[in-house]
C-alpha cells in the first residue's frame, strides 16, 4: 500500500469532524499497523472492491463511541445500542464514501463500498488476509480519540 493513498481517508475524516459533528480532529503520526490492535471496544468495518480493493476501519473506545454519536443525532445515549452501532457504520461509510470520491477518476470504473459490519466488544480479534499491510492513523479531538486504518491496492490497468 503506498502512503500517499492515506491522504483521501484522512481529509474525508476531517470532513466528517467538521461538517457532521462540528468538532475538530487532530491527527497522529501515519504508521503501518502493529498487529495488536489499540485498545478499541467497537470497530467499523467497510469493504473497497472495483479500482482498489481493501478495507477501512474505525475503532473507538465506548467513550468515544458514544460522544459522537450523541454529537452527531443530538442525543444523550448512555448505553451501546443498535442505534449506537448503525451510527458508527455510517461513519465508516462517510469517511470510505468521501475518500472514494477523492480517488475517483474520470472515465475508470467507480469503487464500490460494501455495506458495513460493526464489531462490538474487548474480546475478539479480526483476522486479516495474510500480508495486509495496513496503514494506522490515530486521532484525537474534544470527543475523544480514535484509530483509521486502511488497507488497499490500485488495481493494475490491463492494456
Amino acid at each position: 500500500m503506498k502512503v500517499e493513498y492515506i491522504n483521501p481517508f484522512i481529509e474525508s475524516t476531517y470532513d466528517l469532524f467538521s461538517t457532521m459533528l462540528g468538532s475538530k480532529a487532530v491527527r497522529g503520526d501515519v504508521a503501518l499497523a502493529k498487529e495488536a490492535c489499540s485498545a478499541r471496544e467497537i470497530m467499523a468495518l467497510i469493504g473497497l472492491s472495483g479500482p482498489a480493493r481493501g478495507m477501512v476501519a474505525l475503532s473507538f473506545p465506548m467513550d468515544t463511541a458514544l460522544n459522537m454519536v450523541n454529537r452527531l443525532l443530538g442525543t444523550e445515549i448512555k448505553v451501546v445500542d443498535d442505534t449506537v452501532s448503525d451510527a458508527i457504520a455510517e461513519m465508516v461509510n462517510i469517511v470510505a464514501g468521501g475518500a472514494k470520491a477523492k480517488l475517483s477518476v474520470d472515465g475508470e470504473k467507480p469503487i464500490d463500498l460494501s455495506l458495513p459490519t460493526v464489531v462490538r466488544g474487548n474480546s475478539y480479534n479480526v483476522d486479516y488476509p495474510t500480508g495486509s499491510v495496513w496503514l494506522e492513523v490515530p486521532f484525537n479531538s474534544n470527543l475523544g480519540g480514535f484509530t483509521l486504518r486502511v488497507t488497499f491496492e490500485m488495481a493494475k490497468k490491463l492494456h
